[in-house]
């Protein structure tokens, strides 16, 4: 008769044809709508942001379709700002391996965000222009939410049963002793301003240059110890959704958390993001640009009570270290690329077998990595990597 496991199996076997109509109506079914508003007033015009729904994981295929919402806001210049909202969405989807299913392409997510915003942020620095931005940049993919950013935009998740999750890490030297530590010991030095007299002045700033945050991207002037490697969070929400807030830190400097996801739970997005600019002008005034998209993720079929509250179900990556060789791993394969040679983990060229430097090179010593495996730098990506890291000067230098 077979042993009950045997017969167990053979009464699950399920035919070809059926098991795919299975799981298209199981994703139709699951996907969830999202919804989406944005509301900004601006005082210097450096804010910028990129709402885009229509995404696709494999060209052509609408059942592959992601959303994106980001918010970059600049300083000393909108020229940052605007070259990343060009260009960091299409620098993080050339590092993702073509042909990977949902779950691959979601656990290659959050190496592939600090490829992007490491390109963005050299590519940008070779125009020659000082300015520098802020990047929170959302991914949502049905339930699961990706989120990488530097500097001082802020991104919450509200579940409006009274939960409020921030997903994002303020890069403020004011505030992170953590990044305060690492500026030091790659080279910056971290004090307040000095005026006439010696009293210092105004909240903790990095020298030369006088910048108030520790990441961002763009900043040539300033040194690369302000590095571009993203805050990585990612989580997935249970099936009955939630709401994100994303804004710029006009919002954030006039109101907590806790307070915009209350001044607009109850309201469709649209007006949700009006209601929360509104609240940190009634608060503050418009001392700086305030910048605010709203995105519920609603499940699909709205006139069903959801089966269970909502929550985050699972935190599926969190990783916030400046060390480019600690974000972007390991690589068995040797990082090679389509064309049969070995490719730059950050700004994807191709790489003789000869040229590629490991991006764990110079960590011998270390238990945890093999410095002859991949993935591999390219000779100036290898150059910013130590620039970052402090162990040669910035390569850039404004007169």
């Amino acid at each position: 008769m077979g042993s009950r496991e045997e017969r167990h199996q053979h009464h699950d076997l399920v035919p070809l044809a059926a098991l795919i109509s299975r799981e298209m109506r199981s994703e139709k079914m699951e996907k969830p709508t999202v919804r989406y508003g944005y509301a900004a007033q601006s005082r210097k015009g450096e804010d910028y942001f990129m709402m885009k729904t229509d995404c696709q994981r494999n060209s052509g295929h609408q059942s592959s379709s992601f959303s994106v919402f980001a918010i970059f806001d600049g300083h000393n210049g909108n020229a940052a700002a605007v070259y990343s909202r060009d260009n960091l969405l299409n620098h993080i989807l050339s590092a993702i391996p073509r042909g990977l299913g949902r779950e691959e392409w979601l656990q290659a997510l959050p190496r592939a965000l600090v490829a992007g915003f490491v390109k963005t942020d050299k590519e940008f620095q070779r125009k020659g222009q000082t300015s520098g931005t802020t990047a929170t940049f959302v991914i949502v993919d049905r339930w699961t939410v990706t989120v990488a950013s530097v500097g001082d935009s802020r991104c919450i998740l509200d579940t409006q049963g009274g939960a409020v999750s921030v997903l994002t890490v303020d890069h403020r030297l004011e505030e992170n002793e953590e990044e305060r530590e690492r500026v030091a010991a790659s080279g910056g030095e971290v004090g307040r301003l000095s005026i006439l007299g010696g009293a210092e002045i105004g909240p903790l700033r990095c020298w030369p240059g006088g910048l108030c945050l520790s990441r961002s991207i763009g900043d040539m002037d300033v040194g690369e110890f302000i590095v571009p490697i993203p805050y990585v969070k990612q989580v997935k929400l249970s099936n009955a959704g939630g709401r994100l807030i994303i804004a710029s830190d006009g919002i954030w400097d006039a109101v907590s958390s806790e307070m915009a996801a209350k001044s607009c739970r109850g309201l469709p997005a649209e007006l949700a993001s009006r209601q929360v600019v509104k609240e940190a002008l009634r608060t503050r005034g418009l001392r700086d640009d305030t910048t605010c998209i709203v995105v519920d993720i609603i499940p699909p079929d709205t006139a069903m009570p959801p089966p269970s509250p909502p929550r985050i179900v699972e935190e599926l990556f969190e990783e916030g270290s400046a060390m480019l060789a600690e974000r972007l791993g390991n690589e068995e394969s040797g990082g090679s690329s389509t064309t049969g040679l070995f490719m730059c983990a950050v700004c994807q060229v191709d790489l003789g077998a000869s040229e590629g430097i490991s991006v764990h090179a110079g960590s011998i010593f270390s238990t945890s990595s093999k410095p002859w495996q991949g993935p591999f730098l390219c000779a100036d990506c290898r150059n910013k990597k130590d620039a970052m890291e402090g162990k040669r000067p910035s390569g850039v230098k404004v007169t």
